[in-house]
């Protein structure tokens, strides 16, 4: 042991990546749909870090790692964070969330003067039991000391078994509808309704349910586009396509009778086309502002983004590398083609020029004092104010000639890279002394304390969300999601609701949730 550990000290870029591919490895097992995924490398990080302690990275490193996963969460989720802001849902959903936090923060300084533990484990219990790697960097760097990261990864696997232990019982309690739970459906209608027959389709559209899109018309033996001043005929057919099945049901009613799939299988003058948005002259466009060539129709029927399907609504704005799905004519496919690009190069690709005017914007908004009533001048710090910044820019998508934003899979090999190297980091430089905490009476208090300070962070959003601002339960596990913060947590409940409002609801808090963690954080140091 003694021969790897020198072996180790004298190859630290080694010892770094050993750490990221063994926590990637132990990440990867699959216990009945449970796995620690990149969280692992924490694990790792630790093992290495006890066993050759010189071996460490410097703090650079994490530092650099978690201000790159911000910056994609902030460029990501930008849009829907501050949608949420200013909706009737997204307010009530962060209320929810900024008063969970701060029970759970109260809770935390409670157990602190009732255990006279210190304040520096308890933010690093507080940052665990929710997960988040940058609240434990913001106290790590407050208290000029280990201690919260120790804390941390040692409250870290009870924040994520214990979250998404909590949520599958109140699963099972609750017994939630899943089929209501549906992905996009299409259908073909014949238009046999007599208040039917006669109406424009922008009267038509106005009639049905917001939640549905008339995507072709087939008259005359011929499919077309939908243009909101044709006339309506008897025995006219449309495909109609919806996320609401309830409400595609309401506009099939309304409309006629289940037509045959003949529009479906006629392509001779309507056909589908998928391509990549790699061109900057529809990048941040909203799809009602997208202006097709001259003498070509098309209609967008589909954005998908990642492995999401977005509706294909007025106000969706495209981002490079998002395949866009057109209904048009087999003749004009070329002509579309080279007006969107559809290069598959785009969704790697971003401009290092918008990363880095983002990232010295952040460090700027970090390094101003905020002045706090019976606390004292607070920093936001490194990772909160990259946070902010990039939440902003992904809100604006587009500056002139600038494109903020970037390719989902780009953002994602960003975010794990990034996260990646802050875990190992952390890991390394605080195995030693996890070591030596969890031999003395010390380890043991830590995961009891653990285990209460999760209690609130989770049975708050679930139980008084449920039970008393009714919120649906797909939403419910997406603001729960959200306020825990591991993708681990998201991509459970993603797979236990099968419905998109889980990540929409989760996009809507979790970003503000960060930020108030960090706050806090930093907050119970300087308590």
């Amino acid at each position: 042991m003694e021969f790897v550990a020198k072996f180790l000290e004298h190859q630290p870029v080694l010892a770094l990546f050993l750490v990221i591919v063994v926590g990637y490895a132990i990440g990867q097992i699959n216990i009945k749909g449970f796995s620690l995924g990149v969280g692992a490398v924490l694990f790792s990080g630790l093992a290495i870090g006890a066993i050759s302690p010189a071996s460490q990275p410097p703090t650079m490193v994490g530092t650099l790692g978690i201000v790159l996963f911000l910056y994609g969460i902030g460029i990501s989720y930008g849009k829907d964070f501050f949608a949420g802001l200013t909706s009737k849902i997204g307010i009530r959903y962060n209320l929810l969330a900024i008063v969970t936090l701060l029970v759970t923060a109260g809770i935390t300084v409670g157990l602190k003067n009732i255990t006279s533990t210190p304040m520096t484990y308890m933010a690093g219990l507080f940052s665990g039991t929710a997960t988040t790697a940058a609240a434990v960097m913001a106290a790590v760097d407050a208290a000029k000391n280990t201690d919260p990261a120790i804390a941390y990864s040692v409250a870290f696997p009870v924040g994520l078994l214990g979250t998404i232990t909590i949520m599958y019982f109140m699963q099972l309690f609750v017994k939630p509808k899943t089929d209501s739970f549906v992905q996009r459906q299409v259908k073909t209608i014949e238009v046999e309704s007599s208040a039917v027959a006669g109406m424009t389709i922008s009267d038509l559209m106005n009639e049905i349910p917001a939640a549905v899109k008339i995507l072709a018309i087939r008259s005359e033996q011929k499919n077309q586009i939908p243009k909101v001043e044709y006339v309506l005929s008897a025995n006219d057919i449309l495909l109609l396509g919806s996320e609401n099945a309830s409400a595609l049901d309401v506009a099939c009613q309304m409309i006629g009778k289940k037509a045959e799939g003949r529009i479906v299988k006629d392509r001779s003058h309507l056909d589908y086309l998928r391509v990549f948005a790699s061109k900057q002259n529809v990048i941040g466009l909203e799809l009602s502002k997208i202006k097709f060539p001259e003498g070509i129709e098309a209609s967008i029927v589909q954005v998908r983004r990642g492995d999401s399907d977005l509706i294909a609504g007025p106000d969706v704005t495209i981002e490079l590398g998002d395949r866009i799905g057109l209904l048009c004519d087999r003749q004009h496919f070329d002509a579309l083609r080279k007006f969107f690009g559809d290069s598959i190069r785009s969704t790697t690709e971003f401009s290092y020029i918008a990363l880095g005017l983002g990232m010295v914007l952040g460090v700027f908004v970090s390094i101003i004092p905020i002045p706090i009533p019976g606390v004292g001048i607070l920093k936001l710090g490194i990772p909160a104010g990259v946070l902010i910044v990039s939440l902003v820019l992904g809100k604006l998508v587009r500056t002139g000639p600038i494109t903020w934003t970037m390719p989902y899979s780009a953002n994602v090999i960003l975010r794990n890279l990034g996260v990646s190297l802050f875990l190992a980091q952390i890991g390394m430089n605080s195995g030693e002394k996890f070591v030596a905490t969890l031999a003395q009476h010390t380890g043991i208090t830590l995961l009891m304390l653990s285990a209460i300070v999760l209690l609130p962070l989770v049975l708050i959003p679930l139980l008084f969300g449920h039970f008393v601002m009714r919120i649906p339960f797909d939403d419910l596990f997406g603001v729960t999601s959200g306020l825990a913060g591991n993708a681990a947590i998201i991509s459970y409940a993603s797979k236990t609701v099968p419905s998109e409002r889980v990540e929409i609801s989760y996009a809507m808090v979790y970003p503000g949730a960060i930020i108030l963690k960090i706050i806090i954080a930093q907050a119970l140091i300087a308590i």
